[in-house]
């Protein structure tokens, strides 16, 4: 494992198979598709920034690069793609085999071109769209959270409001004299030219007869622009009151009906605004949700409360009327946006479903964040929203505007994309007839990435990117990848040895999540499976028949573990949670590395005892013992466990005495360890500290293996048994055994 992080140390890039099988017949014998999952501006200390820009081949675009066969005398250099013959430009005179450029270093693999002349001049823009059909005290935590946010902001940062209720307020923050405000009806459509003339944006200049309005330099003043655009150093004070005087939406709701919320009509309205005023800025909406929209386009469900929001059944039965008519609306806000090269992030704080199973199309496509919690005064949402501002060690890292582009050797095509992206439609010979997620392009735009944002890519071998830096600065990156092929009846040892365990375990999640989407009458568990036993087959070593024969080479020993628990998984399982976590889950798994989509699929578990230091624990209901604490990272959970023993001392006061230093410190560990995951991870998890039998231990105990259940003697004396009629992985495994062996 430790040559693949070598890899992705180097690339940022972890493959399902670093050898690559030779034909299309063993390719699909392989199960597992030949993928990539590839993170685009992950931070690399040691990657050289060139001042200059890049060399392409004339023919095929690709970037000059390590795999090029340079001819020093002739000085030409032939593209391994497309084998075409390119001259060197005259600035490129000195090099020989012993004065290379760095593009050219067989290390740098992955390289960056800042241009000089290339620099955005738009500063970044955030349009908050605040919703205000919410209790008063939400509407305090939201305030406050808001009010801490303003500060944070980069200071040449331009920020827009708009709030909602049941109309649209859109709110003139360049008129400092008094609070000016202009109203739309949250039940009608508003068309981007309707919407520039209602805000009186042609008074002092004219409209011109024909083209496109787009910013200061088509149509629009900077005057204008800069009555509902205002850099935050100009508008604190004027923001920061109008925050303070934000009323609850001010119409009655009757006691048998919901609230009317129009959050697609303001939404609708923030990407027109932005579209008109900041045209392929990067800019971001900041949306705040804290119910479901009842009102215009984009509703999930009617004002009358004897209507019950949809569930997972309802989807499968295609019974909700609202769905798809909201999932079509957003459909069309998300190509604006996209075109537009804007941003969508959602922040949906309810106990009830606010509508992120549909409004997941448009974050998805634009690469917007997503945070999911029960309330506005909730850690998870007051922490996450203070880390997108945040500089210094833990910054998110966020740019924009990039354009993602792909370029492979003539025996490998592209199926698709599965990740936050939207497809160009760059159609090519490079494209496959088979898709899966975005494709038929090879090309994509990514309206908004971080450092850790990543793309997973079916089909694949060479890949470049642009980017706009947070600096402003536009950069090209290119990675360039060569993997070895194999075919034919021995090669089945090679492809083993290249096979990363927990890349293919991600590509397998993406994939389900997928379909399970995008597929009527899907079986996920039947597909992974079946999936399973057919690569336990291919790859096992075992008699026919005969399954106490069976292994499993160490390269693939974890990974029959890693779809146990992928089968268990929100993921797959939807029994339990509603449409929206489904979606959220769902969209953080798709666009996080291998490292973090591994710790959703299968969490990790800590032990700490008098006995020894932290030490890693089986995820097994064994593991749990009455003097020990537990730390499960489950990714969207952080959960500290307490044994029945540990408690009781607790619970004493014990950790006081001054003779009990140890046990002092042994609580203080795991809460330390917890502290440091929260800190350097987004969306910030939620923490849940619990004992042993009691009802917050159902965090824990959800996601370890079953061994001991209530029905089997398999409990461990001061240990635990599970209430769960599920199959424990030992069985799991014995099943799974006797099916390959067949």
């Amino acid at each position: 494992m430790a040559e693949f992080l070598d890899l992705e140390g180097q690339d940022g890039v972890r493959m399902s198979w670093n050898v690559i099988p030779g034909t299309k017949q063993e390719s699909s014998n392989c199960v597992v598709p030949v993928s990539a999952i590839y993170t685009p501006i992950k931070s690399m200390p040691t990657m050289p920034v060139l001042p200059y820009a890049p060399l392409r081949c004339r023919t095929c675009r690709s970037v000059l690069n390590p795999f090029s066969i340079v001819d020093f005398v002739a000085k030409i250099w032939i593209c391994p793609f497309c084998f075409q013959r390119n001259h060197f430009p005259p600035q490129y005179a000195s090099l020989n085999d012993e004065n290379l450029v760095a593009e050219l270093f067989p290390q740098y693999t992955t390289i960056e071109y800042e241009s000089p002349a290339e620099k955005s001049t738009v500063p970044p823009v955030f349009m908050f769209v605040v919703d205000t059909c919410i209790i008063e005290e939400e509407m305090g935590f939201l305030k406050s959270a808001l009010s801490q946010a303003v500060h944070l902001l980069p200071e040449n940062s331009l920020v827009g409001l708009i709030t909602f209720g049941s109309l649209v307020h859109v709110h003139e923050l360049g008129f400092g004299l008094m609070p000016k405000t202009y109203v739309f009806k949250g039940s009608k459509d508003v068309s981007k030219d309707q919407l520039l003339d209602q805000l009186s944006f042609f008074l002092k200049k004219p409209k011109p007869p024909t083209g496109v309005v787009a910013g200061a330099k088509d149509g629009l003043s900077s005057e204008s622009i800069a009555r509902f655009l205002l850099p935050a150093s100009d508008c604190e004070f004027t923001l920061n009151s109008l925050l303070e005087e934000l009323q609850k939406d001010p119409w009655t709701i009757p006691t048998d009906d919901r609230a009317a919320r129009c959050t697609g009509t303001a939404l609708s309205v923030a990407a027109s605004l932005l579209g008109a005023c900041v045209p392929g800025s990067g800019a971001r909406i900041m949306a705040f949700i804290g119910g479901p929209s009842t009102e215009g386009s984009g509703a999930i469900v009617s004002k009358n409360l004897s209507e019950p929001i949809r569930s997972h059944k309802d989807l499968d039965k295609d019974s909700d009327p609202h769905y798809h008519k909201a999932v079509k609306f957003y459909e069309g806000i998300s190509k604006q946006l996209v075109h537009q090269g804007h941003v969508l992030d959602l922040f949906a704080c309810a106990l009830d479903q606010v509508g992120v199973a549909e409004l997941k199309v448009a974050v998805e496509k634009t690469g917007g964040l997503v945070v999911l919690a029960e309330s506005f005064g909730h850690a998870v949402f007051k922490d996450s929203l203070r880390r997108i501002f945040q500089s210094g060690d833990y910054d998110l890292g966020l740019s924009s505007n990039g354009i993602f582009e792909i370029n492979c050797s003539k025996d490998i095509k592209v199926q698709g994309i599965i990740g936050p992206c939207a497809s160009l439609e760059k159609k090519g010979p490079l494209c496959s007839d088979t898709v899966v997620g975005q494709g038929n392009t090879t090309a994509w735009k990514m309206c908004g990435l971080d450092k850790a944002t990543s793309l997973c890519l079916i089909f694949e071998i060479a890949k470049k990117e642009i980017y706009q830096h947070t600096s402003g600065q536009m950069r090209l990156r290119v990675t360039t990848l060569s993997r070895r092929w194999v075919a034919g009846p021995g090669s089945i040892q090679d492809l083993i040895a290249g096979f990363d365990q927990e890349a293919a375990a991600v590509v397998m999640s993406r994939i389900v999540s997928f379909k399970m989407e995008n597929e009527a009458e899907f079986d996920p568990i039947r597909w992974l499976d079946k999936a399973l036993i057919h690569i336990c087959t291919r790859f096992g070593d075992y008699q026919k028949d005969t399954p106490s024969s069976f292994s499993l080479s160490p390269r693939f020993s974890i990974f029959p573990q890693f779809m146990f628990h992928l089968r268990r998984s929100q993921f797959v399982q939807v029994f339990n949670n509603s449409p929206d976590e489904t979606a959220y889950f769902r969209m953080i798994l798709n666009r996080e590395n291998v490292a973090n989509s591994v710790v959703m699929i299968q969490p990790s578990l800590i032990y700490y005892s008098f006995q020894s230091g932290p030490e890693p624990a089986l995820l097994d209901v064994s593991s749990i013992a009455a003097d020990r604490i537990l730390l499960l990272d489950a990714y969207f959970t952080v959960v500290v466990f307490h044994g029945a023993t540990i408690a009781q001392w607790r619970k004493a006061g014990y950790q006081n005495q001054p003779e009990h230093q140890a046990f002092a410190q042994l609580l203080q560990a795991p809460q330390g360890d917890a502290d440091a995951i929260l800190k350097e991870r987004f969306p910030v998890p939620r923490l849940v500290i619990c004992d042993q039998h009691g009802s917050q231990a159902r965090f824990l105990l959800a996601k370890l293996n079953p061994s001991a259940t209530y029905n089997n003697d398999a409990s461990v004396p001061g240990g635990d048994v599970i209430f769960t009629d599920d199959v424990s992985f030992e069985v799991f495994l014995d099943h799974l055994q006797r099916l390959a062996v067949q």
